[in-house]
């Protein structure tokens, strides 16, 4: 594969640049490098009025097929776009649960009807989602999920009830999507479903959860005869399992791109802190800041090599590593942001457990390594599904 960009992508980033540099201004000024790991609490309405921003400039969903409002960007086309928005200091993204998971997966298994009523939102930074998968007694193993859909012979409608765990931005979020046991007696990934739930709704209850970094964005939701209508099941009362699992490779595979362009700002960072305290005078310290950014370049061509895979959220073999690959990277620049700091390091920025953001970015890194798959699933799958080896032993 040619690992260099056409002319025609360079003109690209030149258009994306531009319109960064014109409108990440004024009263959108002060979110430049905010809402990142650890500080994804801070202008959370200002942020959402960015989605907007973008949404009325299209540069929302640029990844998604033309018919469907997107621009039918290439790959390499969104490395660039997340590179630029990172070399801009581009906010975090609020949108990009709807937009890199619900979105893709609705163009691949929704109804025309579900795509038409569900996608403009997404696009227009209107909606905003949330994922429903884990649950007490069920996150790696998904298939354990208990929660339970139950239909209304008459009314069609589907009454939800359980809990789910660790579910981000549901404070902020319009709608979730819900796997739930939708056949009585089953076990497994048999008799699931696959629900879109909108939240603001007398029979959901979301309880943050704080935590470490002192922020809250993960949350429980609980479900107590929550409606869903009939028309809102993707796939059918039983497809669920298959439908999950498309929206977990999009998880793995393309949806997070954005937050690794923006890794380039956090080595920065930590480059500056070296030469700022002395750090970067250590051998050890300079040898392991060189690896981090090479192993950055070997994310950056990894992405536009294995990433150009099918629209039904499959991955290829070879891009069975990129998750495991990029969530090892990242914990491991968290502790080496830790270890240019030295002491400094165990000091808060401020009262009320305020974290600098290499301290966030530490701690949140952790998480890296187990949304989306723990690093230990994403090796089952590599060992299974990548190399053909026996599968492990389930009793």
């Amino acid at each position: 594969m040619n690992l260099r960009f056409s002319e025609a992508d360079e003109q690209f980033r030149s258009e994306v640049a531009a319109w960064l540099e014109a409108n990440l201004s004024g009263e959108f000024a002060q979110l430049r490098h905010r809402g990142g790991p650890g500080d994804e609490h801070s202008f959370v309405e200002e942020r959402k009025a960015w989605e907007q921003k973008l949404a009325r400039g299209g540069w929302t969903c640029i990844g998604w097929p033309t018919e469907h409002g997107g621009r039918a960007a290439s790959i390499e086309q969104q490395v660039i776009f997340n590179e630029e928005y990172a070399r801009a200091g581009g906010p975090g993204r609020i949108g990009h649960i709807g937009e890199t998971l619900m979105g893709p997966t609705l163009i691949a298994y929704g109804s025309a009807e579900q795509q038409a009523r569900y996608l403009p939102g997404i696009r227009e930074g209107r909606d905003f989602w949330c994922q429903g998968y884990s649950e007490p007694a069920a996150g790696s193993d998904l298939a354990n999920v208990k929660t339970r859909a139950e239909q209304d012979s008459q009314s069609g409608q589907w009454r939800i009830n359980g809990q789910k765990v660790w579910t981000s931005w549901a404070t902020e979020s319009d709608f979730c999507f819900v796997v739930a046991r939708t056949l009585a007696g089953s076990v497994g990934h048999k008799g699931l479903g696959f629900f879109m739930v909108k939240l603001d709704q007398p029979g959901v209850s979301v309880r943050p959860i704080e935590q470490l970094t002192g922020s809250a964005e993960f949350n429980e939701v609980f479900f107590d005869d929550a409606v869903c209508e009939a028309a809102d099941l993707v796939g059918g009362p039983e497809q669920g399992w298959q439908v999950a699992m498309a929206l977990l490779g999009f998880e793995r595979g393309v949806s997070t791109l954005g937050q690794q362009m923006l890794f380039q700002n956090e080595l920065d960072e930590i480059v500056s802190a070296a030469k700022a305290n002395g750090a970067d005078r250590d051998a050890t310290i300079r040898q392991r800041i060189a690896d981090a950014h090479i192993g950055l370049r070997i994310m950056r061509y990894n992405s536009m090599r294995m990433l150009a895979g099918g629209d039904d959220g499959s991955l290829s073999k070879e891009a069975m590593i990129y998750k495991l690959y990029w969530s090892s990277w990242h914990r491991n620049l968290g502790n080496l942001a830790m270890d240019v700091l030295g002491a400094e390091a165990q000091l808060l920025a401020g009262e009320d457990y305020q974290l600098s953001r290499l301290q966030g970015l530490f701690l949140y890194s952790r998480a890296d390594t187990i949304y989306g798959g723990t690093n230990q699933i994403q090796r089952n799958l590599i060992a299974e599904r990548a190399l053909g080896m026996p599968r492990e032993p389930r009793g």
